[in-house]
């Protein structure tokens, strides 16, 4: 039996069903989680989606994406729901850390069935079903694959093609990255068939500048970018201060690492960003001989894909930034 007709049966058997995904919402967590809900709600099924915390702003105008419940705002709920499912979905991540320590337990509690789609590399053995392909482009596009694959493509609606859209068109950043493939273009032009307008959901994630949001990213461009020219990395840095003085919101600083990647000659770009308790760290690279995962799992309690990836240090934003100088030879060519 195919890994469709198996998902097919566990959702046919299933009375209450969780949709999960990852801390920080991005646009392949929400689009997943939000295609998969219409597609099951579609079937008659009783679906609820839990996230860890709450959609950033530029994500609000997703279909329906108000009725998404997080562990942050009522861990209660969160916690019930999961305890008393007996089908839970992960999407979009492979080990149930990327939930956080707390919502993460919960889920290894449940006795509900669950099933993985994701497409990370090294997927934890926490699932009994694992749709997971790491060559795939999003987790979007593996769930398109699985609405095809059980043969529910009349349950595929509007709302979830743009939100099937949104996640394939974020994680390749606009259809760009090499992991784009034939079947991703296959894909959204039956997704366009659907009389989606695909310009607005480009700009709905691009053109959302606050006046605060361009002046910190101006402000991490001029003063806080550093450039190694010799061997080939920049990183910028932003303490919890300065994101303060700039009234920073959930999603401001999204692609600001891209930025720096795209000066001419950089291989490895890096985004510091302090919080109260830790640095999140945002890797990026250009080519397989430049993977980052390695280095994010290695030294920075991260991980993700060879050319994306993140990670965290628990220690002053200087620290991590000095661990990141120290290592770098381990792991790249220097010149």
């Amino acid at each position: 039996m195919s890994i469709y007709n198996q998902i097919r049966a566990f959702v046919e058997k299933a009375t209450k069903i969780v949709i999960t995904s990852h801390r920080s919402p991005d646009g392949d967590s929400v689009g997943s989680s939000m295609a998969l809900y219409h597609v099951l709600t579609s079937l008659g099924k009783e679906v609820v989606v839990c996230h860890p915390d709450p959609t950033p702003t530029y994500l609000k105008w997703v279909p329906d994406v108000a009725c998404i419940e997080n562990f942050d705002g009522d861990n209660l709920l969160v916690n019930n729901r999961l305890l008393n499912a007996d089908l839970i979905f992960c999407l979009d991540y492979n080990e149930p850390s990327r939930l956080g320590d707390a919502m993460g337990a919960i889920l290894v509690q449940s006795t509900a069935k669950k099933i993985m789609i994701d497409h990370h590399l090294m997927p934890a053995d926490f699932t009994d079903l694992m749709l997971s392909d790491t060559s795939s482009c999003s987790t979007c596009q593996l769930v398109f694959d699985l609405i095809e694959g059980a043969d529910w493509m009349s349950h595929l609606s509007v709302n979830a093609a743009v939100s099937i859209y949104l996640g394939i068109m974020t994680d390749t950043g606009s259809f760009r990255f090499p992991s784009v493939q034939p079947r991703t273009h296959e894909i959204i032009a039956k997704l366009l068939a659907f009389e989606i307008n695909h310009s607005l959901i480009h700009e709905a994630i691009n053109d959302v500048n606050t006046l605060d949001r361009l002046r910190l990213k101006g402000f991490a461009c001029s003063d806080k970018l550093v450039v190694n020219e010799k061997d080939k990395y920049a990183y910028i840095t932003l303490t919890q201060e300065e994101l303060e003085r700039y009234n920073y919101q959930k999603g401001d600083t999204e692609g600001l690492v891209n930025t720096a990647l795209s000066i001419v000659g950089m291989r490895i770009a890096v985004l510091f960003q302090e919080y109260e308790n830790y640095v999140k760290i945002s890797f990026r690279s250009k080519g397989k001989e430049n993977a980052v995962n390695v280095m994010a799992s290695t030294y920075f309690h991260g991980g993700g894909h060879a050319n994306a990836s993140g990670g965290k240090h628990n220690g002053s934003i200087q620290d991590a930034v000095q661990l990141f100088e120290q290592v770098f030879p381990e792991f790249f060519s220097t010149f």
